[in-house]
């Protein structure tokens, strides 16, 4: 197992120039009894039966073979910084983390740059670090919280843009037999806030590295949440604008909207914008004229989930030690010491009024990991 991702891993650094390198071979160890308090950004108090952290490819294989031996038998969970997690109760398996850094350029034509990235770095670290380079395509999805590799998986977006708008390929290693493999784009099989890895792959691979191409002409992308008309507010020329004001403008903006999960645990967005028909839109707009809509492809619609949950009185209210977060309608918090089923509690009462008053079905983006498996 382990030979196979060490000669995959030498060929893909062979011809590569390292702008941010990786970390050398090391010894490591699985922790039993493991406290994942300090790796779900809920800040539910869990444990894990064992857990390891790796930070190369070869570490993940070694990893994987002592699994093999080890916990054969255990439940595998792979996770990155846990910004989407949901924890009802202690794990009784083994979780890896990834740690894997590093930013590579492949090519550079002078108009694309082909950089593949470690799936451990911080999403937003990475955000950042290609605007100041001149690489451009990413900015729009700013302070989203999580790893590389998980944004790719979620396919996360924001303000009109998608992770899947910019990515090239996907490369990852099977947990089961540690042969490495890669994903084109179009085989990711993205659509919102979905891809390969969430349905036929799920629980089957751990992503190693995202490519991405991105450009050196920026170009902003100010059509979606009204970021022109707080541009112009701030005194910006929304058509001069650059990349990194637009950055900044958007992390702004983010962060009065969302808590910060060092005071108060959250995921950031629980729950996905639903998308309806024309029918169905129809309905919902006859009946609430105000309600805010972006078309979404011929004849669909995406309905904002907030918003939806404001109308139903949820904005602000508390269940237990679990509350809907009170700028934001979309965001579940901990209010302290909550656990994951009275977080859970909450997501089901604010489905069952949406459903009840809309007729729609919200579904969360967080994963819910229910002792020894996801639901």
């Amino acid at each position: 197992m382990a030979t196979d991702c060490l000669r995959e891993l030498i060929s893909l650094m062979s011809n590569q120039h390292s702008i941010r390198g990786g970390d050398e071979l090391r010894f490591m160890e699985y922790q039993t009894d493991k406290s994942l308090l300090p790796y779900n950004t809920f800040g539910i108090d869990v444990k894990a039966a064992a857990f390891a952290e790796y930070r190369s490819v070869g570490e993940l294989c070694a990893l994987l073979e002592e699994y093999a031996v080890r916990f054969r038998g255990k439940p595998l969970l792979h996770i990155g910084s846990g910004s989407n997690l949901l924890f009802l109760g202690d794990y009784d398996g083994v979780v890896l983390r990834s740690q894997i850094r590093g930013v590579q350029v492949l090519s550079d034509d002078g108009e694309e740059v082909l950089v593949r990235v470690g799936a451990g770095e911080e999403h937003d670290w990475w955000v950042e670090h290609a605007s100041r380079q001149g690489w451009h395509g990413l900015e729009n999805l700013s302070l989203i919280p999580g790893q590389v590799g998980a944004s790719a998986v979620q396919n996360i977006g924001a303000y009109g843009v998608e992770a899947c708008d910019v990515i090239d390929s996907v490369e990852g290693i099977s947990l089961e037999t540690g042969v490495a493999a890669r994903w084109s784009n179009s085989e990711c099989g993205y659509s919102y806030r979905h891809s390969i890895f969430k349905d036929a792959l799920k629980g089957k691979y751990a992503i190693t590295h995202v490519l991405y191409r991105l450009h050196r002409t920026f170009v902003p992308r100010l059509g979606y949440g009204g970021l022109s008309k707080i541009m112009s507010y701030k005194g910006i020329d929304p058509a001069k604008a650059t990349a990194m004001q637009v950055r900044d403008v958007i992390a702004d903006v983010r962060r009065k909207k969302l808590p910060d999960p060092s005071e108060r645990g959250n995921a950031g967005s629980f729950f996905m914008n639903p998308i309806v028909d024309e029918c169905k839109f129809g309905l919902l707009r006859e009946a609430n004229p105000d309600m805010p809509y972006y078309a979404h492809g011929e004849g669909m619609y995406k309905v904002p989930a907030g918003w939806l949950i404001e109308q139903c009185g949820w904005k602000g209210r508390s269940l237990g030690r679990a509350s809907v977060y009170e700028r934001q309608a979309l965001i579940l918090v901990n209010d302290g010491g909550a656990t994951g089923r009275e977080v859970l509690e909450l997501c089901e009462a604010v489905r069952s009024d949406v459903r009840g008053r809309f007729g729609i079905d919200l579904v969360p983006e967080v994963n819910v990991i229910a002792g020894d498996k996801g639901i």
